[in-house]
């Protein structure tokens, strides 16, 4: 296959472009380098013969229909979104600008470039569109999991734009007849993640002696998933999803931020240890951001039933992974604190 993905320079996106050439498709990456996106992610395919590189802002209409056109693509997996929810609280102008405008901008050249196809190119064609677990909104902790009929009920302009941006997706499948699958996600972890997201910022702010800072009481609850194991579902649901259906991918590993925090200073103290100072004595429990959701779960039974997939990562080993991977590679995450991204929010998780 030829794979045009949207975002692949970001944290998932690189990890789809990656596994994709390593199971020997063709991948366009198409994306505008906002300051999450990092063609470092991608070190290690730059110079394959089956990647290519197209910086494009989905927004731009006529941009994105001139990449469908040069580099006729057998499939579309758009994984293009600000995605920070911090960040979407305090501007959500970008969110609904890439989210919302860039999906429409995005499904309304994918369906003129798949209305031009003919025969068995047209039949294969697929758009997949991936997005959170966010959309549904949040769960009592004994509510049960998120499924794929779950209402949307979303609490920050983040899961806003990101529902938005899904019942587009199925407009244009039922209206036009777009042929397309849906994906909802829980929260990823893993090697290359932008140090502003819950677990890198752990990491490196226990690496440095700093505060570690906890929203409230840190009992916010989420389910994690190895962002491999991710990269996997999504190939997966690309190969064998039905045209329409919607798969909640998650990886049955429900714990709230004070748990995986104790848990990750834990895995410090014992890779990094420093006498009798813990680094659970550097947790700070910090004024709770608007709106945080109290519990995300996703039930990922259809996608284990229908198609065979299930995270292949154990839960305490994926966080080992994770830990030594940002422990070994300082090459990649010096230089972003050294550029001072983050502002303040590199920090509170």
């Amino acid at each position: 296959m030829k794979i045009l993905i949207t975002g692949g320079a970001g944290f998932i996106g690189s990890a789809v472009v990656r596994m994709a050439i390593e199971r020997g498709h063709e991948v366009v990456n198409v994306d505008c380098l906002t300051y999450a996106a990092n063609l470092q992610n991608l070190r290690s395919v730059e110079t394959h013969k089956a990647y290519r590189f197209e910086k494009v802002n989905i927004c731009d209409a006529e941009a994105v229909k001139a990449v469908l056109h040069t580099h006729q693509p057998d499939a579309v997996m758009h994984l293009a979104a600000e995605s920070h929810v911090d960040r979407s609280i305090d501007g959500p102008g970008a969110f609904m600008q890439t989210n919302i405008i860039g999906t429409y901008v995005l499904l309304e050249a994918a369906r003129a470039y798949w209305s031009g196809l003919k025969g068995k190119k047209q039949d294969v064609f697929k758009f997949l569109h991936v997005s959170t677990d966010e959309v549904y909104g949040d769960l009592s902790p004994d509510d049960p999991a998120f499924e794929e009929t779950t209402s949307y009920d979303p609490s920050s302009p983040y899961s806003a734009s990101k529902a938005a941006s899904d019942h587009l997706v199925r407009a244009w499948s039922r209206t036009y007849g777009l042929p397309v699958v849906l994906t909802n996600c829980s929260n990823n972890y893993g090697p290359f993640q932008f140090p502003e997201k819950l677990i890198p910022v752990v990491i490196l702010k226990a690496l440095h002696g700093q505060d570690i800072p906890v929203y409230g009481a840190g009992e916010n609850i989420r389910d994690w998933l190895y962002v491999d194991d991710h990269a996997d579902a999504l190939l997966t649901v690309l190969d064998k999803g039905r045209l329409g259906e919607t798969y909640n991918i998650g990886g049955n590993n429900e714990r709230s931020n004070i748990e995986l925090v104790r848990t990750l200073c834990g895995l410090m103290d014992s890779h990094m240890p420093k006498g009798a100072f813990t680094h659970d004595s550097l947790i700070k429990f910090v004024v709770d951001r608007p709106g945080h959701d109290r519990r995300y779960a996703i039930n990922a039974t259809k996608i284990r039933t229908e198609l065979g997939w299930k995270p292949s990562v154990t839960h305490d080993q994926g966080f080992e992974k994770t830990l030594h991977w940002y422990l070994e590679n300082q090459w990649w995450w010096a230089p972003l604190l050294k550029k001072g991204q983050f502002g303040d929010r590199l920090g509170a998780l």
